[in-house]
């Protein structure tokens, strides 16, 4: 039974239910290690309490004649021990079924999301609350103080913040070139094949800081000098793009658990000799100049555009899916990579000795890696649908030969 809420999706979310594929899922993992084993029945326990904090999750996404739109649902969710593919698929029109999944394994929570409910930000939060719903369970009285809320009410969470802050009528094109396409051959079966890259924040931070660029930069840089050298030299004229996701709640006064983030793509093109320090230079100048408030006003105003042009509007769901399905395909073309920085990892204070890290992938049709970084611990989670795994050697190679400690873990594929 489900209740009569509901309400429409925003305008990503209609990208992402477009393109979702048997190897591009449109999910995405956030996972917190604890110190411990995990108890299944009390993170069965804690997640029932996360969803009261977090009702947004706790939807069915549907099909309209015009528009896919959420509503509420009743379907509980049930904790498993960790056996699927990391970014299992969580959507499927035909099946009435959440879009997110809690597993564990070892001392690792899971959380798994479709991409059309919330974006990496709010991934996080609803993993911190149900990280501190099982620690307030499994010792009770010791984090009872504890709070983990923005303060934000039930329609802040739930707001399109797409539909609140953008949406002038100008629309633009890309002429940006197709970009150079790292990996050669795709794995058969639609399968992904994950690596885990650590890395000590003390050691790779100063790097960054004496070049005079941020961190994101320095790694962006240091992805492309990886790609570059997987290069063939006929093909050293194909543009080299990076597409960052940016978290638009650091712009405008947004608490909502939705999706509220934009790309911003970094572009170089190997035609002459460059180090990595003259590229990180010039990739945090690019990315600085792309995250000006005007410059990410523009980018939104045109894409929030879509929902409002009348043709668009009385043109039938499956039409649109086709138009929006063969625009990602063209813009995909114009992406290496991406690249995603989460952040500092920043839980309550009081249960940081519980946590030992944080880490995550997402599913793509690209290669894409996240960013996280707990204490002095930086994490790379990777995603790629490459057999060939030359870029993510390269990268590790070349931070290593600086004297930069890393640790890999990669999952197996079958061939």
């Amino acid at each position: 039974m489900t209740s009569n809420n509901w309400y429409r999706i925003d305008n990503v979310a209609k990208v992402f239910l477009a393109s979702v594929s048997k190897r591009d899922t449109r999910s995405f993992r956030v996972s917190c290690i604890l110190k411990e084993d995990i108890d299944s029945a009390i993170l069965q326990e804690a997640v029932l309490m996360a969803i009261q904090d977090r009702p947004q999750v706790q939807v069915r996404i549907r099909r309209g004649v015009f528009w896919h739109y959420i509503e509420d649902t009743d379907i509980i969710p049930v904790v498993s021990e960790e056996s699927d593919r990391v970014c299992p698929p969580l959507y499927d029109p035909a099946k009435a079924m959440l879009h997110y999944k809690v597993t564990y394994f070892g001392k690792r929570i899971n959380l798994e999301l479709f991409h059309a409910l919330t974006d990496g930000t709010g991934g996080l939060e609803f993993l911190n609350i149900l990280v501190l719903h099982y620690l307030k369970l499994k010792y009770p009285g010791k984090y009872g103080d504890v709070a983990l809320h923005s303060g934000a009410s039930a329609d802040d969470l739930s707001q399109d913040s797409y539909r609140q802050f953008f949406g002038n009528m100008s629309l633009s094109r890309s002429s940006k070139k197709n970009a150079y396409h790292p990996g050669g051959f795709k794995l058969p079966y639609d399968q992904l094949q994950f690596f885990e890259i650590h890395m000590p924040v003390d050691q790779i931070l100063p790097r960054a800081k004496s070049i005079g660029v941020s961190l994101t930069s320095f790694l962006g840089a240091a992805w492309m000098m990886a790609i570059r050298d997987e290069m063939p030299p006929r093909r050293r004229n194909k543009p080299v793009t990076v597409s960052l996701p940016v978290n638009l709640r650091k712009y405008y006064p947004s608490h909502t658990a939705r999706n509220f983030f934009n790309n911003v793509n970094v572009t170089h093109v190997f035609d002459r000799d460059i180090t990595l320090e003259e590229l990180a230079l010039e990739f945090d100048s690019t990315l600085k100049s792309q995250l000006s408030e005007e410059s990410i006003k523009k980018q939104m105003d045109n894409y929030e555009t879509m929902e409002y042009v009348a043709p668009v509007r009385a043109v039938p769901l499956f039409i649109k899916q086709l138009v929006v399905r063969t625009v990602t395909r063209i813009t995909d073309k114009k992406v290496s990579m991406v690249l995603s920085n989460l952040g500092i990892q920043k839980p309550p204070c009081e249960v940081e000795d519980a946590i030992e890290n944080y880490n995550g992938f997402c599913s793509s049709s690209n290669l894409f890696s996240t960013i996280f970084s707990y204490k002095n611990d930086l994490t790379l989670g990777v995603s790629s649908p490459y057999s060939n795994t030359a870029v993510v050697k390269n990268l590790v190679r070349g931070l290593a030969d600086s004297g930069i400690e890393i640790r890999v873990y990669a999952t197996e594929v079958v061939r």
